[in-house]
């Protein structure tokens, strides 16, 4: 695990996502030389990866992930859906064991999730195709973490399309979630790792959720093609 160089003074919290994506962007710099593709989990992950691949002159991308959640148990995610040419459902084996799942329940959860992954794609990417990762230094990047399930899927189904090297980047998490997802990478990049850990928005002055106009405007500004954010 990688906390950045010695001269990077972190302190907590951050003014908002954008200020830690540049710091972010400090503790990437070897990779620079690398030609890497940033792929920011949407939404919170994308102004933080925005300022991270701006930093060190790299593609950016979105990953979009959906977490398929327990019956009558939403927030407890037993895997995720992640998208891409062909969708893979990632799952937590030891929780679907666990829970005794009703019969065609996975199914059912993977392909409500999947609607809200297609709107996203056409409200982020419309036609463009998203980036290949065959063969490239890709970093994962997400405003913070805090249990990890939903990072594990991305870096699992990641690994299966085969890039050169895998990182996963991200400005805050507790250090027993970093130790867990170690194994999922080639290396894991964080600024700091509070203890207690509390939630990731703690760490932030501003932690204002991201909208969608917020991911389309820089996701445009990254690939040259700036458009405004539409204000109501």
């Amino acid at each position: 695990m990688h906390l950045g160089p010695p001269e990077l003074k972190v302190r907590l919290p951050f003014a908002d996502r954008r200020e830690a994506g540049r710091m972010l962007g400090q503790a990437l710099a070897r990779f620079k030389d690398q030609k890497p593709l940033v792929l920011a989990l949407p939404r919170g992950g994308v102004p933080v990866a925005y300022e991270a691949a701006k930093s060190i002159g790299a593609d950016l991308d979105v990953l979009l992930v959906r977490k398929l959640g327990a019956p009558g148990h939403e927030e407890l995610g037993i895997g995720a859906i992640v998208d891409g040419d062909k969708p893979q459902v990632i799952l937590n084996p030891q929780l679907v064991r666990m829970l005794s799942l009703p019969p065609g329940y996975i199914q059912r959860e993977a392909e409500q999730q999947y609607v809200e992954l297609e709107r996203r794609r056409r409200e982020y990417l419309g036609s463009r195709e998203p980036r290949s990762v065959d063969g490239r230094t890709v970093i994962i990047v997400d405003d913070g973490i805090a249990t990890g399930g939903t990072v594990r899927a991305a870096l699992e189904a990641i690994r299966k399309r085969k890039p050169a090297k895998l990182v996963l980047a991200v400005p805050v998490a507790p250090e027993d979630s970093l130790r867990e997802l170690e194994p999922e990478c080639d290396e894991v990049v964080c600024l700091a790792t509070p203890d207690p850990f509390y939630a990731v928005g703690s760490q932030y002055v501003d932690f204002t959720q991201t909208t969608d106009a917020e991911v389309k405007q820089l996701l445009d500004e990254a690939r040259g093609t700036e458009r405004p954010v539409e204000t109501t």
